[in-house]
């Protein structure tokens, strides 16, 4: 059985990881996080309650686990949250990784790390640049960004000089079912829910002529596990639908679900310093070199998620 260590495991994106593992089986994973306790606590899942900044228990982990793959998905992942507290980005995203490939390197592992990055390194570039490319020059432009490019820094450094097997993502915005409505789309889904059950009512929006690419989650961990098992030491793809779609056509999208025609207001506060206009992903290499592929569409992921947050009320 292959040996998986998973960071950040009571987050999103790492539920629908370990879900993916053991629809496949033959794994023994280990997930580390910082709450009491883990929804993920299984007979095939084995939790330790852990702060990452600290070196030395990071370290105890990896010795008495020896794991063959780690996927980091422990991180601060609000753009948003990070203008706030921008210490505190940099710390959870940029040391407790320094933290984890340096273990790897002392102890002499033979394990393979997923270094998960962000959209959000490529910075401000005009329509003419997209899609975005893995070759383009990276120019970060919020806390969160700046962090993510000195992980993926530290990634290649690890993996060039020190022989650390390293792989990275560039993730562009993952959405699904049970993700927090601090990200815009959930936060457009259970305002929109609620006007539905109370028959009206004001949404509340930052800008919504912006431009993303959206992919499912579930999309997003067959992604990770490709890159995990077949990508090559050293490099980094976009993990992306390769389409743009406007947060205006998303609130569209998801009344027409819901049948609902809300007032839309903007709100000063939702609105973020220095915000990207349009980001759109180029996702050609894992495509072509990996055989990735989109399962599910824009409207299949907002169903989805609109019958997940009726079901919460």
């Amino acid at each position: 059985m292959k040996k998986y260590l998973i960071t950040g495991c009571c987050g999103f994106v790492a539920k629908y990881f370990v879900e993916l593992l053991r629809s496949e089986g033959g794994a023994e994973i280990v997930g580390v996080d910082i709450p009491q306790r883990c929804v993920l606590e299984a007979e095939d899942f084995r939790y330790e309650r852990m702060n990452l900044t600290e070196r030395h228990d990071i370290y105890r982990l990896l010795e008495s686990f020896r794991p063959d793959y780690i996927v980091h998905l422990a991180s601060v992942s609000s753009v948003a949250d990070s203008w706030k507290a921008p210490v505190e980005s940099f710390v959870n995203n940029t040391n407790i990784f320094l933290n984890i490939a340096d273990g790897v390197r002392e102890l002499k592992l033979n394990s393979r790390i997923l270094s998960v990055g962000s959209s959000e390194e490529y910075g401000n570039r005009p329509v003419s640049d997209m899609p975005l490319r893995e070759d383009y020059q990276l120019r970060p432009n919020n806390p969160y960004s700046v962090a993510r490019v000195s992980q993926e820094l530290i990634s290649k450094l690890y993996a060039d000089s020190f022989g650390v097997d390293i792989v990275m993502t560039r993730s562009f915005n993952h959405i699904g079912p049970s993700q927090r409505d601090v990200f815009v789309v959930p936060s457009f889904v259970k305002q929109l829910v609620e006007i539905k059950r109370c028959g009206g009512g004001v949404m509340k929006t930052g800008d919504i002529s912006i431009v993303r690419d959206f992919l499912d989650v579930r999309d997003v961990v067959k992604a990770y596990h490709k890159i995990l098992l077949s990508g090559a030491k050293g490099e980094v793809y976009n993990v992306c639908s390769g389409e743009g779609v406007s947060l205006e056509s998303v609130i569209c999208e998801i009344s027409s679900i819901l049948e609902v025609k809300p007032r839309v207001e903007l709100d000063p506060s939702r609105v973020r310093p220095a915000d990207n206009a349009v980001i759109i992903g180029d996702n050609s290499k894992l495509v072509s070199t990996l055989g990735w592929k989109r399962s599910y569409s824009l409207n299949e992921t907002l169903r989805d998620m609109v019958a997940f947050a009726q079901e919460q009320v």
